[in-house]
C-alpha cells in the first residue's frame, strides 16, 4: 500500500544509529618546541598544586553543605564553577605551551570535576618525578666533583654510575608517561584538537572519495551488464522476429510473428525503463521523493508499506541517496530474502533524514556485497551513516542517516 501512515510503535525507528566512536588513532597535532613543552610541564605541576589547594579549601568550606540534601545542589554548582575556572586555566596552558587548539566544547560539571581531580593527581605525581630528577642532577654534580677530587674508588664510581643510570631511565620514562597522561586527560575533557579534527576529516574525505569512485565504477559495470544481458538480447530477438516476419511466405504466419515482436518490444521498453530507473528516476525531479518511493513499491512483487513523514523540501542529493537506499534494499529483499512484506520509513528529525527499510525475510545479507557497498559509499559521500543488521533468520534492517543541513 502506498503512503500508508498507520503502523505500530515497533515499526518506527526507535533509535537510528549509535553515536560515532571517536577515533583513538587520529594523528596528533604538531608538537611544540621541547623547551616550550618543558615549561608547560613545570607550569602543570604548579596548576596541580592549585587544584589540590582548591579541593582542600572548597572541601573545608562546602563539605557540610554538600552533605546536606537541601543545600547540596547549590554547593555542587559553586564547587563546579570554581573547578571550571581552574580547568580554563589548564586549557590555556595546553594551548600556549603545547600548541593544542581545542574547539569550543562545554563539558558537564561532573566531567570538569573528574578532569580536575585526575589532573591534580597526575600533576602532583609529575611534581614528585621532576623533584627526583632535580635531586638526581644534584647528586650527579656531587659525583662529578668527587671524581675530580679523587675521593671515590673505581668500585664506588661504577656502582654510582649503574644506579644513577637506572634511576635516570626510570625517572625519564615516568615523566614521559605522565606527560602522555596529561595529554589524554585534556583530550577526554576538551575534545580532540582542531588539528586532529581536520586530519580526521581529510582522511574521511579521501576514503569517501575513493569509495565513491569505486561505487560509480561498479554501478557503471552493472548498467553495462544489464544492457548487454537483458536489453541487448531482447533487441536481438526482436530483430530476428521482424526478419522472420518479413521473409515469411506462409499466410498468417507474418501476422503472428509481428504480434510476437510487438509483445517483445513492450517487454524491451519495460526492461529499459527499469534500467533507467536504477540509474536515476525521473520521478524524483518531477514528483518528489514520496512518489518515487511509491513507484518502487508498485514495481516490487512483495507487499510493501510506506511511512513517509518529511515536511518541506529536501536537497536533491539527499533525495537521491534516500531513494537509492530504499530501492537497493527493496531489490535485495525481493531477490534474496524470501520476505513476505517490507516496511519502509522515511522521516525527518531536525537536521537529518532517517531512512529505515525492514523486511521479514531470512536475513544473512552480506554488507560487503557490491550493492550494499555502493550504498555505504553513496551515503558516506554525503557525511551520512548506514547501518545494516541482518542476522541469520532475519529480519534484515537497513538504516541510514542523511544530514539535511
Amino acid at each position: 500500500m502506498r503512503g500508508d501512515r498507520a503502523g505500530t510503535e515497533t515499526d518506527r525507528p526507535p533509535s537510528m544509529l549509535a553515536p560515532r566512536p571517536e577515533d583513538g588513532n587520529a594523528p596528533a597535532a604538531k608538537s611544540a618546541p621541547r623547551l616550550l613543552r618543558a615549561v608547560g610541564v613545570l607550569l602543570g605541576c604548579f596548576t596541580a598544586v592549585l587544584g589540590l589547594l582548591y579541593f582542600i579549601v572548597a572541601g573545608a568550606v562546602l563539605g557540610a553543605f554538600l552533605l546536606w540534601p537541601h543545600t547540596r545542589g547549590r554547593a555542587y554548582t559553586v564547587l563546579s564553577e570554581g573547578a571550571r575556572r581552574l580547568t580554563v586555566l589548564d586549557r590555556s596552558r595546553r594551548s600556549a605551551f603545547f600548541h593544542d587548539t581545542f574547539p569550543d566544547h562545554h563539558s558537564s560539571d561532573r566531567a570538569v570535576l573528574s578532569y580536575l581531580a585526575a589532573r591534580t593527581y597526575s600533576g602532583l605525581l609529575c611534581s614528585i618525578v621532576v623533584g627526583l630528577l632535580v635531586f638526581g642532577v644534584m647528586l650527579a654534580g656531587l659525583l662529578t666533583a668527587g671524581i675530580f677530587r679523587a675521593t671515590l674508588t673505581w668500585q664506588e664510581l661504577l656502582t654510582q654510575l649503574v644506579l644513577g643510570s637506572v634511576l635516570l631511565f626510570l625517572d625519564v620514562q615516568g615523566l614521559r608517561s605522565l606527560v602522555a597522561l596529561d595529554t589524554r586527560l585534556a583530550r577526554e575533557c576538551f575534545g580532540p584538537s582542531e588539528h586532529e579534527v581536520l586530519v580526521r576529516r581529510i582522511n574521511e574525505l579521501a576514503a569517501s572519495r575513493a569509495a565513491v569512485v569505486q561505487a560509480v565504477d561498479v554501478e557503471r559495470r552493472r548498467v553495462e551488464r544489464d544492457l548487454h544481458d537483458g536489453v541487448q538480447q531482447r533487441l536481438v530477438a526482436l530483430a530476428m522476429l521482424l526478419g522472420r516476419a518479413r521473409r515469411s511466405k506462409v499466410p498468417g504466419q507474418a501476422d503472428a510473428l509481428l504480434e510476437q515482436a510487438h509483445r517483445e518490444s513492450q517487454e524491451v521498453l519495460t526492461e529499459l525503463r527499469e534500467v533507467a530507473w536504477r540509474i536515476y528516476p525521473s520521478a524524483l525531479d518531477n514528483l518528489g521523493l514520496q512518489e518515487a518511493l511509491g513507484g518502487v513499491s508498485e514495481r516490487c512483487n512483495i507487499r510493501t508499506r510506506i511511512e513517509y513523514d518529511v515536511p518541506g523540501a529536501l536537497p536533491t542529493p539527499i533525495e537521491s541517496a534516500a531513494y537509492f537506499v530504499v530501492s537497493e534494499a527493496v531489490t535485495n529483499a525481493a531477490k534474496h530474502s524470501s520476505a513476505q512484506d517490507i516496511f519502509i520509513s522515511v522521516q525527518r528529525y531536525d537536521r537529518y533524514l532517517a531512512v529505515l527499510v525492514r523486511d521479514s525475510g531470512i536475513g544473512g545479507a552480506d554488507p560487503a556485497g557490491s550493492g550494499l557497498t555502493g550504498l555505504h559509499s553513496r551515503v558516506a559521500a554525503l557525511d551520512g551513516r548506514l547501518d545494516i543488521h541482518s542476522p541469520p533468520g532475519g529480519p534484515t534492517t537497513i538504516t541510514a542517516e542523511l544530514p539535511c543541513a
